[in-house]
């Protein structure tokens, strides 16, 4: 059996290098396209400038952080390091900064495709959707590969070294800290500049989206790069190293360890494989539906996997039918959630339209009717989650102790497992929102930005699809880090002489108390992002008015606006409200963990679970609903841009935007976040706890 986890530790880092060259060549193909118009190279420039001082900017405050968190870690983790073994200390240590540099390099590289696609998309658009959309897709793709390769690398390499799955929590911790502070400072970012410009825009002055007029368009377009690009692939790989993470600890502690811990590698390189094979047969026809080729792809890539994944299990020794259907259960209730996430945010499905109607009333009905629609759209994931978790427990069970929660584990796993294909759809979508921008500002002409609006919307949609399938992964990945966290708390019980948990009884008192505080924590998270942005926008509202009283010639096209004040105001903004809202999660963590002790951190995980999941799908999918209803009325449908049904869709866009890019999708980190802290503490809430 050791033989056969070498084998795939051989394999991981082949595979990884595998994914590494064809995001160079994919990378090299989209860098031979050329950018002729002069007002795109310039645009472009600024938009890159921008988003790279704001990165810059935030990972010289989050290097602060890190090094903070390193420092407390070797001195307290996996115990104080004047009791343990100071060896497995700096191990921990060592895991978390390097998970923490992989996630921001996760972050940087998105930057880098994103900033060299979005001229090329556009001028590819002058040419149709085929080009356009594959320089889109082919962009994001070289981010999708090269952050699950570096998750799969990273992984392996720390166990192999470290030998302890326990280890790779400190790694998950590096890589999902940063993430959450990372996804909550772009968010706040790019949704400033965005808020501001349609409001001032499209409201009060009537002038179009990407008009180079607003002093704010160059800002909306960098935040498109550091929130929905940098953003999202450091969560996507926070996401995934925490499923694996999980996973190998549990299997870890069960029996045939080597075996269970060669199959979640063996499962993980066969969805990078696959995820390789979906991106290179990704096509649209000349005149296709890029939504659809997004989806066609998703779907032959879950295809794919699942037959290696059987064969791989029919192969090689040790290797369970059962943990193979609760890994396939995961992913085929992953895609049925991006189904049923499609049906709620897609503009040629019956819901955006009838809030797209609701808007020719005025924006209340905007707003109610997308609240609505957002809060039933929860139902099917949230429904997915459990079914998933309850079908991967049960069908594991028989196998024995601690067999079912591996199971969930699985499921996660199985879910993320095409998370290479997940990304690069995600980060289609800021890359040709970019592009939308970036013809209209190079006067490119009716014709090419009506095509890139399409490629626009089907982002839009694919990105509420992703989204979705994120969030309900996190849920997955939660469940089993609870189960590792237990583990964790039993090991350290056990050593003190204490009964062990077996489950969190909800009648005792210190469980309740922990599931009515980690059930309000997400709620509390997003209101501090939400109103960043909300304190933000009014600062730079108030810069694009100034700009239009004093600069004369501004508003008839003949002078330029100062476009970096604006950028100005939402680097300095997201970077004084970043901190604030993760850190808030981590301590309410702890005081909950030093008041109630390990019963108590049990109610505040299912607390924080539950609440977040629901939050996290309501507010993604609400938000992507709103922005596609506005997109289908800018089409000319119900009276087309400047009417009143098409001011009301762009205030509902307004208040779907932090919802969906800045509060929803931080949520499923912040969920992440409190889990490993939990874990990685709980030998302390052991020791020192008032009613533990």
């Amino acid at each position: 059996m050791e033989s056969q986890l070498s084998l795939f530790y051989g394999l991981s880092f082949l595979t990884a290098a595998l994914a590494f060259a064809f995001a160079v060549y994919l990378y090299l193909w989209v860098k031979k396209r050329r950018i002729e118009n002069k007002k795109i190279l310039e645009v472009s420039a600024l938009i890159k400038e921008g988003a790279n001082t704001f990165m810059r900017r935030e990972y010289k405050i989050l290097a602060i952080f890190a090094g903070v968190a390193a420092v407390v870690i070797f001195v307290l983790l996996p115990s104080p390091v004047w009791k343990g073994d100071i060896v497995q200390n700096i191990s921990m240590t060592v895991a978390y900064i390097l998970g923490t540099a992989l996630s921001a390099v996760a972050g940087k590289i998105g930057i880098l495709v994103a900033t060299l696609s979005n001229g090329r998309a556009a001028e590819g658009a002058q040419k149709g959707i085929k080009p356009a959309f594959l320089i889109g897709f082919r962009g994001g793709a070289v981010m999708g590969l090269l952050v699950v390769g570096c998750s799969l690398l990273g992984v392996a390499a720390v166990l192999l070294i470290a030998g302890d799955a326990t280890i790779l929590l400190g790694f998950s911790f590096g890589a999902s800290s940063l993430a959450l502070f990372a996804k909550a400072g772009g968010g706040i970012f790019t949704k400033t500049a965005d808020v501001s410009a349609d409001l001032t825009g499209k409201v009060e002055l009537g002038i179009p989206e990407d008009d180079p007029r607003n002093p704010a368009v160059i800002a909306d377009n960098v935040g498109d790069n550091v929130g929905d690009v940098a953003g999202m692939g450091a969560d996507l790989f926070d996401s995934n190293v925490a499923a694996m993470a999980s996973a190998l600890v549990i299997a870890q502690s069960l029996t045939g360890g080597f075996a269970n811990i060669s199959m979640v590698f063996c499962y993980a390189i066969l969805g990078l494989l696959a995820s390789i094979i979906g991106i290179a047969t990704a096509r649209v026809g000349k005149h296709g539906n890029p939504t659809r080729a997004l989806n066609s792809s998703t779907y032959v890539t879950t295809a794919v996997y699942l037959v290696l994944t059987a064969l791989a299990t029919v192969i090689f020794e040790g290797f369970s039918w059962r943990i193979w259907g609760a890994s396939a259960i995961g992913l085929l209730v992953g895609v049925i959630i991006g189904i049923t996430t499609d049906y709620f945010t897609d503009d040629s499905k019956p819901i955006v339209r009838k809030v797209a109607h609701a808007s020719g009333s005025g924006p209340a009905f905007t707003v109610l009717s997308g609240v609505s629609y957002g809060f039933i759209s929860a139902l099917p994931a949230m429904v997915g989650i459990a079914v998933s978790a309850l079908v991967a427990y049960k069908l594991c069970e028989p196998m024995g102790a601690g067999y079912a929660i591996f199971g969930i584990s699985m499921a996660a796993v199985g879910m993320l497992s095409i998370v290479g294909m997940i990304i690069s759809n995600d980060a289609y979508g800021p890359i040709v929102d970019n592009a939308r921008g970036l013809a209209e500002m190079g006067g490119l002409g009716e014709e090419t930005i009506r095509t890139a609006d399409e490629l626009d919307s089907a982002g839009n949609t694919v990105k509420a699809v992703t989204k979705g399938f994120s969030i309900s992964a996190a849920g997955l990945t939660v469940i089993s880090l609870l189960g590792a966290f237990m583990s964790e708390a039993n090991a350290a019980l056990a050593a003190a002489g204490k009964p062990l948990i077996t489950g969190f009884d909800i009648m005792s008192p210190t469980v309740f108390f922990g599931i009515l505080v980690g059930a309000v924590i997400p709620a509390v998270f997003s209101a501090m992002l939400i109103l960043g942005v909300d304190k933000n926008a009014q600062r730079m509202v108030s810069e694009i008015h100034r700009q239009f009283n004093t600069i004369k010639g501004l508003r008839e096209g003949t002078a330029k606006p100062e476009y970096g004040k604006c950028i100005d105001i939402a680097t300095s903004g997201a970077l004084r409200e970043l901190i604030p809202a993760g850190l808030m999660t981590i301590i309410a963590t702890l005081v909950v963990g030093f008041i109630g002790g390990p019963m108590a951190i049990g109610g505040f995980l299912l607390g924080n679970i539950v609440s977040g999941l629901l939050l996290a799908l309501f507010m993604s999918n609400s938000g992507g609903l709103w922005d596609n209803s506005k997109k289908y009325v800018e089409a000319g449908n119900e009276g087309g841009k400047g009417s009143e049904a098409h001011k009301a869709a762009v205030i509902g866009d307004t208040v779907g935007d932090p919802f969906k890019d800045t509060a929803g999708p931080s949520i499923n980190t912040q969920i992440t976040v409190v889990s490993l802290v939990s874990s990685l503490v709980s030998s302390l809430f052991v020791a020192f706890s008032l009613f533990g």
